[in-house]
């Protein structure tokens, strides 16, 4: 229903908004007058206080200046119709009409698109057939793309690792126990997101993909400490104990500085709280979970996969094992060229130390005049 102003009055006759929503108020009331019965029915009896249509409402007093009621039809009029438009969507130059549907916190944006679209086909049996139903934007496709980033993120994490200690040590038992932790600090890092009521979306997402790449780090640690002390003659018990306490203090410090890279964003407030915090959370909680699975399950799959070194033993010839060899021959190779660099670089040390300064100098002088500062890159013309 909308209301427009039709005539002008004078000062003593003016009628106020709120004599017009009080007169609204008091004259278009429903009220019920009881029931009556006649034979075996019984009728609702309601007052005549309520205008039929809403053309009658324009019939309506106001409010009475000089013994003449003003009406509601003598300062504004009635009529059954609409809000002013103030904006047109256009779909390929047709006029069209946008439906946005939104989600509250606690609902998953994967659940709602996909109740949607399932219900749109039985939707569109109701609808005449020139009708064209389209969607135009799909929030789920980004989350979607964050859950496949994790994904890819963790298989190229594990297949990197892998590789790292199938070159290194040349076993696939420490690969495994390595891999393993992945999986198991991720679901541990989602398991305490949702005891604090987050959600899995881009932010907390964007975390674990952050924090995959430093997962295997403790794992990767303890598992090579346990094969050098191994390689020293120890009993599998003992190595696994000996290599475990030796790094125990070292990458619970290199763990925890990690954690408190991110420790600022527990201080922001409003919507960046909201938004960094599950990003902190989600990578906080994984790397403590690493570290715990680092001194329990790791040592306890090593104790049943890893096997003590035997002196005097042929050395294997599977592809894994000649694989190890050939590289740790190159990296030896590699490791003697760089120390014979080092040694010329400590003897011409008055000479290369000065030119390095000059160097940076140089970069410094060349970049920092030239490159501008934005905080969005700016676009430059194709000359």
């Amino acid at each position: 229903m909308a209301a427009s102003s039709a005539r002008s009055w004078s000062t003593s006759t003016r009628s106020s908004p709120a004599d017009i929503v009080t007169a609204l108020g008091v004259q278009n009331v429903v009220v019920p007058g009881g029931t009556a019965k006649i034979g075996e029915f019984e009728y609702d009896v309601t007052m005549n206080a309520a205008p039929r249509t809403v053309a009658d409402l324009n019939a309506l007093p106001v409010k009475v200046v000089n013994n003449s009621p003003i009406y509601l039809r003598d300062v504004a009029w009635v009529s059954d119709g609409f809000s002013p438009q103030t904006n047109i969507v256009r779909r390929d130059g047709v006029r069209g009409v946008l439906i946005t549907i939104l989600k509250n916190g606690a609902a998953s944006t994967l659940d709602v698109v996909s109740g949607v679209r399932s219900l749109l086909p039985r939707v569109l049996q109701t609808l005449p057939r020139e009708l064209t139903v389209a969607p135009l934007a799909d929030q789920s496709i980004f989350v979607r793309a964050a859950v496949s980033g994790v994904i890819r993120e963790a298989v190229i994490a594990a297949c990197l690792t892998a590789l790292m200690i199938l070159l290194f040590l040349g076993s696939w038992r420490s690969t495994l126990i390595i891999a393993v932790s992945i999986p198991l600090s991720i679901l541990t890092s989602v398991i305490a997101l949702s005891t604090l009521g987050h959600t899995i979306n881009i932010m907390t997402l964007g975390g674990l993909a952050l924090a995959i790449g430093i997962l295997v780090d403790d794992a990767t640690v303890e598992v090579e400490n346990v094969n050098r002390n191994l390689d020293m003659g120890k009993p599998v018990i003992q190595a696994i104990l000996d290599g475990a306490q030796q790094i125990a203090v070292p990458a619970f410090v290199s763990t925890l500085c990690i954690c408190i890279v991110f420790l600022p964003m527990f201080f922001l407030g409003g919507v960046p709280r909201y938004l960094f915090v599950p990003l902190a959370e989600a990578v906080v909680f994984g790397m403590l979970a690493s570290y715990f699975f680092s001194r329990t399950v790791v040592p306890t799959m090593a104790r049943y996969l890893l096997s003590p070194s035997m002196e005097g033993t042929p050395p294997s010839q599977n592809p894994l094992a000649r694989m190890h060899r050939a590289f740790e021959r190159a990296f030896e190779r590699g490791r003697e060229g760089y120390r014979r660099l080092l040694a010329q670089v400590v003897i011409w040390r008055r000479v290369f130390v000065p030119a390095f300064v000059l160097m940076c100098l140089a970069l410094a002088a060349l970049v920092t005049p030239r490159l501008g500062e934005n905080f969005f890159p700016t676009r430059t013309r194709a000359s």
